[in-house]
């Protein structure tokens, strides 16, 4: 520590004389001015977390932390890539953009003291501006022309490069530690140790603090106690329902991976103390926004809000600058080295327990030529990256004895009804299963006859689906489908599956979607046997862009995907809900997912658990759980798993009919219109008429 600290202290000394000098070109004098005054407004940040300042005063430092990137400056911030390579040319543009995108990654470091993570920051940016000051005074020695000469892309990247090569291992390390080693303990301090009717506790993090994650603790701290209790109840339960549905030792665990978002601690506190009672410590770490780890496609860990949703989007591919295979199998390298080191934790690991939320305004990001983008070849080795990760991980982290549990709660800035659409979400959270349990059963009763499915949309929605599904040995004692009550997903409400891929064929429409926080207008989807064989959307002005855009974000980079999941949502007071307060937008997937027939593409429900036996409250064992992609684990498990599953949902009053038939060709009509009509789900059809 004491030698970080002095190399802390050598960079903040050499930053500073950076901020007044004028060694580099004078085109890119106010670039590395306004970076070192950055670093210096975040090493006070550092200097300052003994100060016990007021609430306006912490604000006001938080403020001024973010403000470069909200929507009001980001237009003329040089980490807008598209305003930096405006002035220096897309290739040294893209990484004098990546570079202040990586040192805007300190601030949290600098509120949690990590001077290490502080450090190599700032000696990059010295190094790099050494190199622009050296081949300035190279051109003035040789009294070269007006236009001074500036370092090579070539060498500023290789510099890059290094950076990132280099300090994976360490990046690793924490990453893995935060995630199963209860001694990591800066955010479980925060929770426990603050009195959390004082607001400035939220400033501890470093992460923005917006006036919504203020209000969400101010509407938090004015519910009863017993309001608190219940919702901390509901999610800690659903969680130890997991490993019993699921027939997995919760006793053998000792640690469970808390996610949240600023503003949630009242809860966060009251479901340790329950996790405690199961004999569980908890780990809480950062949702990162780095090189090393990106949390911009699903947040996990905990996190403040979003500064600017589009500069993270902007920076979500800034590894392509890098993605080699020598990197590939660097970053493999050090997570193996990282999980072995933690090898016993990681036995004991429970696995994460999830509060999303929603309610913050839709995003639907710019597409810009400027930002970074991974060619085909990168996006084969990303895909292969994941995956290889993934296989690393669940060697030391067995999904089989491992569970998880997500709820869902609404943010202040859904709107002025947010009081009543709290309330409502507590209700959707705490709806009687048991009714849906035996609903749910009739509709897998019927189901159980069918070797395949047709899903058709209506009201200008396009599906046109057929979805086969596995056979049944002894219909007896065996189900294709699970019943999913409220348990690992809350709330209630849907019966799924594992299709068979061989015999699924057609088209997946929905008209407006979100999907990881994301909108699609005019999602199209077609499958060939059960792979994804080509789709489009509206959001942009051109095929391309929009092919790049589900790709991407939809497919991560993979070529093609099967159809992981069928699944029947039937919690028609979600829908109504949405409907009532006009939030279906809103949703996250958690909730919407229940509110219609979805299709995941991606792996299987059953991903890396297919061993687990599963049965449905009837007693017969769910065995839909492999398809002819996901079995290739016994065989070539590289090709088994796509480290990805995205939930597409047709609402009700897009969907025309569901109809099961059985091999002899009898149809089994369930939904017709938007409404149940199997016998025994009448009841469903009750919150559709209110």
């Amino acid at each position: 520590m004491e030698v970080l600290r002095e190399r802390y202290g050598l960079c903040c000394g050499r930053i500073k004389e950076i901020a007044a000098a004028q060694e580099v070109a004078e085109e890119y004098r106010d670039y590395f001015e306004q970076v070192a005054g950055f670093i210096l407004q975040v090493s006070a940040a550092c200097d300052n977390r003994d100060k016990d300042a007021g609430l306006e005063e912490l604000r006001e430092e938080n403020r001024g932390l973010y403000e470069d990137i909200l929507a009001s400056h980001y237009a003329e911030s040089y980490a807008n890539p598209t305003y930096t390579c405006g002035k220096y040319g897309l290739e040294m543009g893209r990484l004098l953009s990546f570079l202040y995108a990586e040192i805007r990654a300190m601030i949290p470091y600098a509120f949690e003291q990590r001077y290490e993570d502080l450090v190599i920051r700032m000696e990059l940016f010295v190094e790099i501006y050494n190199a622009f000051a050296y081949t300035q005074s190279e051109a003035e020695l040789r009294t070269l022309p007006e236009k001074a000469a500036v370092p090579n892309t070539s060498d500023i990247r290789d510099t890059l490069y290094w950076f990132v090569s280099d300090y994976s291992e360490t990046a690793a390390g924490c990453r893995v530690r935060g995630l199963v080693d209860a001694d990591c303990d800066f955010a479980v301090r925060i929770v426990e140790d603050s009195d959390l009717g004082d607001l400035r506790y939220l400033y501890r993090y470093g992460e923005y603090v917006s006036p919504d994650v203020e209000k969400m603790a101010q509407y938090l701290n004015s519910l009863p106690e017993e309001r608190i209790r219940l919702m901390a109840d509901t999610y800690t339960e659903g969680y130890r329902l997991g490993f019993e549905k699921a027939h997995v030792d919760l006793g053998k665990k000792k640690t469970v991976n808390i996610h949240y978002m600023l503003g949630f601690e009242r809860v966060v506190r009251a479901a340790i103390a329950n996790f405690a009672k199961m004999g569980l410590k908890p780990t809480i770490f950062r949702c990162e926004n780095n090189i090393f780890g990106k949390s911009v496609v699903r947040k996990r860990g905990y996190y403040g809000a979003d500064a600017s949703k589009q500069f993270l989007y902007d920076h979500k591919d800034d590894i392509a600058l890098f993605l080699d295979k020598k990197l590939v199998n660097r970053k493999l390298e050090v997570l193996r080295t990282a999980y072995e080191a933690v090898r016993e934790k990681a036995a004991v690991y429970a696995g994460p327990a999830v509060i999303e939320v929603f309610g913050e305004p839709p995003f639907a990001p710019e597409s810009k030529d400027e930002v970074c983008s991974l060619d085909a070849e990168q996006q084969k080795m990303s895909a292969e990256l994941t995956g290889a990760s993934q296989n690393i991980v669940s060697s030391y982290i067995n999904e089989e004895e491992r569970s998880f549990t997500i709820i869902a709660f609404p943010v202040p800035s859904i709107g002025e009804r947010f009081g009543e659409i709290f309330d409502e979400t507590i209700k959707l959270n705490t709806l009687d299963y048991r009714t849906y349990e035996r609903i749910q059963a009739t509709i897998i009763d019927t189901l159980n006859k069918a070797s395949y499915v047709e899903i058709k949309g209506m009201n200008g929605n396009r599906t046109d689906l057929r979805v086969a599904l596995y056979p049944l040995g002894d219909p007896g004692k065996e189900s294709i489908f699970e019943n999913c009550v409220a348990d690992v997903n809350i709330p209630v409400g849907e019966v799924f599956t594992s299709p068979v891929l061989e015999g699924t064929n057609g088209k997946l429409h929905v008209s407006r979607v979100f999907l990881n926080e994301l909108e699609y207008h005019d999602l199209e989807i077609d499958f060939e046997d059960g792979m994804t064989a080509g789709y489009s959307c509206s959001n942009f002005d051109s095929e391309e862009k929009n092919s790049a855009y589900i790709k991407a974000n939809v497919l991560f980079h993979h070529d093609s995907l099967p159809l992981g999941e069928f699944a029947i949502g039937t919690n028609t007071t979600a829908y109504m809900t949405a409907k009532k307060y006009d939030i279906a937008n809103l949703f996250p997937i958690l909730i919407a997912e229940k509110t219609g027939p979805h299709f995941a593409v991606g792996d299987t429900c059953y991903s890396r658990s297919e061993e687990v036996r599963v049965f449905n409250e009837d007693g017969r064992e769910v065995v839909a759980k492999d398809n002819s992609v996901s079995i290739l684990r016994k065989t070539e498990p590289s090709k088994a798993y796509f480290a990805c599953h995205t939930d597409i949902t047709i609402p009700y009053d897009e969907l025309g009919s569901i109809i099961a038939y059985s091999k002899d060709g009898e149809a089994f009509s369930i939904i017709e219109k938007g409404r149940f009509v199997l016998a025994g789900t009448e009841e469903l059809n009750v919150p559709l008429d209110c």
